[in-house]
């Protein structure tokens, strides 16, 4: 987990019984290219953090529409809610999650249970800053994504999409990209053309 060490390192400052803590309570596993992650229905009982890979979140409707909710991956273009392969709805309430989770390429997370999270935020005051920080980040960035869904047409979020996230474009198929910006596979390759010849 030497990624998550370094995720939070980058937040708060971790004692040497803290380290030891996460190193005694995390389990890391690894997932196949194609094998889901997290199934709809199930309840969030933990964090997952990727530690290497992409993995998508998405939803299917009651047609049996597919539609990508969000992209997990960890490098320097990630944010807050690329790295924890999470429904934060279903974790927070312990609700089923309306969510399905799977792997887009071969991927290792960091598995960590609620209720050590729980422990640590009530050992460590700055754990639970550190969640109450973590959780207004997450929610203003899925904020924002959902607002651009509104506001703004199929060339602006694509145009923001390349300014973010350019890589992915060669790291997930297409049709999962286009489903994650709204518009359809069609669509996403006449924009990539229009950018390309810019």
């Amino acid at each position: 987990m030497n990624k998550l060490l370094e995720f939070l390192n980058l937040n708060i400052t971790l004692s040497s019984d803290e380290v030891d803590l996460l190193n005694h309570k995390m389990v890391q596993k690894h997932f196949k290219k194609g094998e889901m992650i997290h199934h709809c229905e199930h309840i969030h009982d933990s964090t997952y953090f990727i530690e290497s890979g992409t993995a998508r979140g998405f939803y299917i409707d009651e047609n049996g529409k597919d539609t990508t909710w969000l992209i997990y991956f960890n490098d320097e273009n990630s944010h807050m809610t690329n790295l924890f392969v999470l429904d934060y709805d279903s974790y927070l309430n312990q609700t089923p999650s309306k969510l399905h989770f799977e792997a887009l390429s071969d991927c290792t997370v960091s598995i960590m249970k609620k209720e050590d999270v729980e422990t640590l935020c009530s050992h460590y005051h700055k754990w639970s800053e550190f969640m109450r920080k973590s959780s207004d980040t997450a929610y203003s960035l899925v904020h924002e994504k959902f607002f651009s869904q509104l506001v703004e047409n199929a060339e602006e979020r694509f145009a923001r999409f390349l300014k973010t996230t350019p890589h992915l474009l060669h790291k997930v198929p297409q049709y999962h990209i286009a489903s994650y910006l709204g518009i359809t596979p069609q669509h996403l390759s006449r924009l990539k053309k229009i950018n390309l010849c810019e």
